[in-house]
């Protein structure tokens, strides 16, 4: 008998340990959640509902998007994209009187104090900085972040862009766009660039810290670009788009592509914007090696 009693307690333990670690993991998730959900709420665009929102940002599913499927090179087949990779965390929409660079270092920034502020998360951020031109300069900023059970190198194509070099990402960085709602214009204008690798396009300046990658998109570096801006801006609040992002896939082993977030802009309003000051100091970023090459590299 004193075996079972022994084998008994042995269960006891070891259900005790399995709860405690279950209790554990749910305590980490929540934090998780907590500074997610406060960065979110305290972004200076809101988030709305998908289909019934105006001045503000929503989710779209993956599955709204078409990419490269697992057959692409031979077949030219696209697919629906599926789930994101990262989780969204926040929208903020910015003017300032000079271009806005390395949002995620200012002292200021909601989204970096947020997950300061939550000190167990070990969440990995990428932050696409989109720089408008103009008499004021104006930034749209979509935060996205790590999963709590998906580490950031589960996706190696993903973690190659983040460790990679800056010419390795110029030459991977896409966006797909789609007009879900908006005049014709900017329907059929926008819709001949639904496609594009921005890093081959336009000049972006990617800042890696140690828990984080800024893509800072100058828009002002294309004349077409600003152009077909220029026209979607003076009809703003009648345009909703959605924009994913994405690594783009240039060989087999890659595919199929996997959108690491999306974001739905509905009919925003450009007087929304927050004003920030361009010159505040951005705080102390530990270096991070960009493989080898500067963060402000001109393109080819």
């Amino acid at each position: 008998m004193p075996p079972t009693k022994h084998k008994q307690k042995h269960h006891h333990h070891h259900h005790r340990s399995s709860t405690s670690s279950m209790a554990a993991a749910t305590a980490a998730g929540t934090m998780e959640e907590d500074w997610r959900e406060e960065a979110i709420s305290t972004g200076s665009l809101k988030r709305v509902d998908l289909h019934t929102g105006s001045n503000g940002w929503a989710s779209p599913p993956g599955d709204l998007f078409s990419l490269r499927g697992p057959n692409y090179f031979t077949k030219k087949a696209k697919v629906p994209a599926g789930e994101w990779l990262l989780e969204p965390a926040g929208v903020d929409w910015l003017r300032s009187s000079a271009k806005l660079d390395h949002v995620l270092a200012r002292p200021d920034n909601r989204v970096m104090n947020a997950l300061r502020g939550s000190r167990s998360s070990k969440a990995f951020i990428i932050a696409v900085n989109l720089q408008v031109p103009g008499r004021e300069h104006h930034s749209a900023v979509f935060y996205f972040s790590s999963k709590i059970d998906e580490p950031i190198n589960s996706n190696p194509l993903l973690y190659q862009f983040i460790n990679g070099t800056d010419a390795f990402r110029n030459s991977r960085f896409k966006i797909v766009n789609k007009i879900v709602k908006g005049p014709w214009i900017v329907k059929t204008t926008v819709g001949n660039y639904s496609a594009c690798l921005l890093g081959k396009a336009l000049n972006c300046h990617y800042h890696r810290g140690p828990n984080y990658l800024e893509i800072d998109v100058d828009i002002g570096s294309s004349a077409i670009a600003t152009a077909i801006l220029r026209l979607a801006l003076g009809c703003v609040t009648a345009v909703t788009v959605d924009m994913g992002f994405l690594v783009e896939a240039q060989k087999e082993e890659e595919l199929p592509e996997r959108l690491f977030g999306a974001v739905r802009i509905c009919q925003m309003e450009m007087s929304s914007a927050t004003f920030v000051d361009s010159a505040t100091p951005s705080s102390k970023v530990l270096p991070m090696s960009s493989g080898g090459e500067s963060e402000n590299e001109d393109d080819d």
